[in-house]
């Protein structure tokens, strides 16, 4: 099996590509963790979905992809411009809510309905307000995160950040959790 064979790549991810290119894009999501994202998706129907970093949109598209016509999506990102270029892939899917905002305050004030998956990709939801954000996780519902080997772009003592979050998601009795050191290190944990 050659896992960097990928197929079936959504239809806008080319698009996306290009433009990452084009704007000098240097944190977007890689092709494995799209895919997972997408297997993860599918496997909730009619579910309710929340991405905490759209970025420019290259997760988002993989989400996309996976979700069935009766599923819905929240995408937040704090930056101005990735969020105007995400709805200009995405904006006219209505499964899909693309909000610019900061993830923090969003989290803090949302009060709807659980979600079935939860793919934290940014600050918020990740490394701060990590508690409130897995409240906001169904029974079986699975929380995604990647970024967890060594980055080039990490900051001084942002390794012991990964460590202290690994170590939490460890030793919480409500999860079940698998570590991949694939990709860029990934953890699916379902809640219990």
């Amino acid at each position: 099996m050659k896992d960097h064979i990928l197929t079936n790549l959504p239809a806008k991810y080319p698009q996306i590509v290009s433009k990452c290119k084009e704007i000098d894009f240097s944190m977007p999501s890689d092709l494995h963790i799209g895919s997972l994202l997408k297997t993860l998706v599918t496997s909730k129907p009619n579910a309710k979905l929340l991405e905490l970093g759209s970025g420019i949109g290259l997760s988002l598209s993989w989400m996309i992809d996976g979700m069935d016509s009766e599923s819905s999506l929240i995408t937040i990102d704090n930056d101005e411009d990735l969020i105007e270029i995400t709805k200009g892939f995405f904006g006219d899917d209505k499964r899909v809510k693309i909000i610019c905002e900061d993830g923090e305050e969003w989290i803090l004030r949302y009060e709807g309905d659980k979600f079935d998956l939860i793919f934290a990709d940014a600050w918020p939801g990740k490394y701060s307000l990590i508690e409130d954000t897995l409240d906001l996780l169904k029974k079986g519902g699975f929380y995604i995160i990647d970024d967890m080997d060594p980055q080039p772009n990490w900051p001084e003592g942002h390794a012991q950040k990964v460590t202290q979050l690994i170590e939490y998601l460890e030793n919480r009795d409500d999860f079940n959790l698998t570590k991949f050191n694939w990709s860029t290190g990934v953890i699916v944990a379902t809640k219990k």
